[in-house]
């Protein structure tokens, strides 16, 4: 499946010697932290900007648009290169790339207020995002709802911060967007207080399974934890800090938030009890990963980030990091790739309602799949979201696989009421079985016989509207089959 299938005007010819002068380029970036001198605006990193620190060498040099070798560029994460809340195929581009080039992406988590101490103070990025006082929003829709909604404008509907959206040049509907993630690190504490060490945020809130089946008085409250991450990348666990019942925030326009009702409200510390007795010598692993990405759905122009959808989205699936390819069926000219919800850690189910919400910066190669190369392949006919890892395939059943059609002009608000994990096992049967009969060749008999012997189906999350179950494959048990 790692072959890349090549269409016209297909430039991503690297060799192995580039592809690893791309995360060496990286991870110069990475140490020096110098974001602010790589933002793009639109175009491929210049070899001078390169050169303040990102090493260049020959990687830089192919970097020129037209020069039939990949490009590389940067995303900041700050107000004007992010959409909070919402995918939108009409939304203005970022950057516009070819397939083969590498994208360096910042992502924010929502959750960073929930500390702004340790997740936004001395950010440029972060606090441009989030500034919020009495005359403005830095980034005032939040969510694609209406934007006169009485919790804030876009309601809420969708939260996630999304950095994009990037337009691949050339996709259009058919095609296949492979998107290959190179590298994943932690977005270190700018607060001269923690150097070091990054943040995350988890909130046990009133989406979570969990909420009103408690064994303890109140029955329905929301706990935020607060963990801590080595952004040195020295310790590969996570610690938690402390924890605190969320109590009715005033946001700075004067509307109060008695629960989790609307991303990014800045929690004031003086009215919260902090218990820092917490998960105590309990090390989390960090496994970082994004649990938003995916590209622009066909079927309205601005879709709520929270269900996960045919076209990828808030999949929540802790194995979408470091080392993993996701393929995604394109829906709309340019595709509209678009990365957030960024995790230092989860595990399957995501059971009381976040992760560790925790900011993150990507470098992510992205390969475009033309339509008239796809037949006789084994991305024919792909029409939901297909994640590899090196040693497996996963494919992604949701209570419906493309709830934008499914259920009707209303779909964005109907997700939330008619979810269940049987229908999300159905989809992912149905997926399976299409997977192993296309690309491995087996009648449906043998597909069902394996499935049951051989694939493990797995709960990805029940907090995302539209639930999620993945099913897991190994390639080992295909020892004589190339993908």
């Amino acid at each position: 499946m790692s072959q890349h299938i090549c269409g016209p005007g297909c430039q991503h010819g690297l060799s192995p010697e580039q592809q690893a002068d791309a995360k060496e380029e990286f991870k110069s970036a990475r140490r020096s932290f110098l974001r602010d001198a790589m933002v793009v605006g639109g175009s491929a990193v210049s070899a001078s900007a390169l050169s303040v620190s990102m090493a260049p060498s020959a990687f830089a040099k192919s970097a020129q648009p037209g020069s039939g070798l990949a490009s590389h560029y940067y995303i900041p994460a700050r107000a004007d290169t992010v959409l909070w809340g919402y995918f939108s195929k009409s939304a203005k581009p970022v950057v516009e790339v070819e397939s083969g080039d590498f994208v360096t992406i910042e992502t924010l988590t929502h959750h960073a207020n929930d500390d702004a101490e340790r997740m936004v103070r001395g950010d440029a990025g972060a606090e441009s995002v989030f500034h919020w006082d009495a005359q403005r929003k830095g980034v005032n829709r939040r969510g694609a709802g209406p934007m006169d909604a009485k919790v804030g404008a876009g309601g809420g509907q969708g939260v996630h911060i999304c950095t994009g959206p990037v337009r691949i040049k050339g996709a259009e509907p058919g095609d296949i967007l492979e998107v290959r993630i190179v590298d994943v690190v932690p977005r270190p504490c700018a607060n001269p207080a923690y150097k070091g060490r990054a943040f995350g945020s988890n909130a046990a809130a009133n989406w979570g399974f969990h909420y009103g089946d408690t064994l303890t008085e109140p029955k329905k409250r929301e706990v935020v934890t607060i963990y801590e991450i080595d952004a040195t990348g020295e310790r590969n666990w996570a610690r938690a800090v402390y924890n605190y019942r969320w109590t009715p925030q005033t946001d700075p326009f004067g509307v109060v938030h008695p629960t989790i009702d609307y991303p990014g409200v800045p929690v004031d510390h003086r009215t919260i009890t902090k218990n820092d007795k917490v998960l105590k010598n309990i090390r989390i692993p960090v496994r970082p990963h994004f649990g938003t990405m995916g590209v622009a759905p066909a079927e309205a122009d601005m879709v709520t980030s929270i269900p996960p959808n045919y076209t990828g989205g808030n999949i929540d699936n802790w194995r979408i990091g470091k080392g993993a390819t996701l393929y995604y069926p394109v829906a709309v000219p340019g595709a509209m790739f678009s990365v957030g919800d960024p995790h230092a850690s989860q595990g399957d189910s995501e059971l009381c309602g976040t992760a560790i919400e925790c900011s993150l910066t990507g470098t992510f190669q992205l390969i475009l799949h033309k339509k008239a190369q796809l037949p006789g392949t084994p991305l024919a006919d792909l029409r939901y979201p297909l994640l590899e890892t090196p040693d497996e395939w996963l494919l992604h059943g949701f209570s419906y696989a493309n709830y934008l059609a499914e259920l009707g002009p209303d779909a964005q608000n109907l997700i939330y009421q008619k979810s269940s994990v049987d229908l999300a096992l159905r989809d992912a049967y149905h997926k399976m079985r299409h997977f192993l009969m296309t690309t491995q060749g087996l009648g449906e008999d043998e597909a069902i016989s394996l499935m049951s012997i051989a694939v493990d189906f797995g709960i990805t999350q029940v907090v995302d509207g539209n639930w999620g179950v993945h099913a897991v494959v190994r390639k080992s048990i295909f020892p004589a089959r190339d993908l």
